[in-house]
């Protein structure tokens, strides 16, 4: 499994690098959030598909078969992922991917995933700069999902360039990676 995990955090990690490359001609702003292109189409579906495949890990022992089954799942193993918020500190945004799941809802982006997906000759300008943030940012937070130990802790190398999480969920960061300590489900007692 080491060397899977491996796989998918290293695909995060490229997915990143053309994030940031596309800085480069669209700056990284709210007033951007609408602007959409070819280049961010194929961001959104890499990232989302990505998301599927990482999703069915996290929800193993299940066969769910869409993101509203996962949404169940993941809410109750991991219930934290609709508060978890993402920072993109180098141009002053944050996001929070999985907030609609807090009303039993799924993300505009994934919604936007979807439609660019399955009709993008009339959904084209849903694959903008605000969805292609939203789902690596997605993508992040389940791959940290994926990667923590039972104790909740995560280390991950080499660390993100452009994506990270609050500072209340990062132990430490060295030269070779970054530790988490993310919140875990609430064990009940009666």
């Amino acid at each position: 499994m080491e060397t899977e995990k491996k796989v998918h955090w290293n695909y995060f990690l490229a997915l990143e690098s053309d994030v940031e490359n596309l800085s480069r001609y669209v700056e990284f702003n709210e007033k951007n959030y609408s602007t959409y292109s070819i280049e961010m189409v194929r961001l959104l579906l890499a990232a989302c598909s990505e998301i599927d495949v990482i999703a069915k890990i996290l929800c193993k022992g299940k066969k769910p078969e869409n993101m509203d089954q996962y949404r169940e799942i993941l809410k109750e193993k991991i219930p934290y992922i609709p508060e978890m918020k993402i920072l993109i500190q180098r141009y002053g945004l944050e996001t929070i991917p999985w907030r609609n799941w807090q009303s039993d809802e799924n993300p505009e982006w994934w919604k936007g995933y979807n439609e660019v997906k399955h009709e993008r000759n009339k959904y084209f300008e849903h694959a903008n700069l605000e969805h292609t943030l939203n789902s690596i940012g997605g993508l992040f937070i389940f791959l940290l999902y994926l990667y923590t130990d039972e104790s909740g802790k995560c280390n991950l190398n080499p660390i993100p360039s452009l994506f990270n999480i609050e500072d209340a969920y990062i132990d430490y960061i060295h030269t070779e990676g970054v530790s988490y300590s993310l919140p875990q489900k609430h064990s009940h007692t009666h």
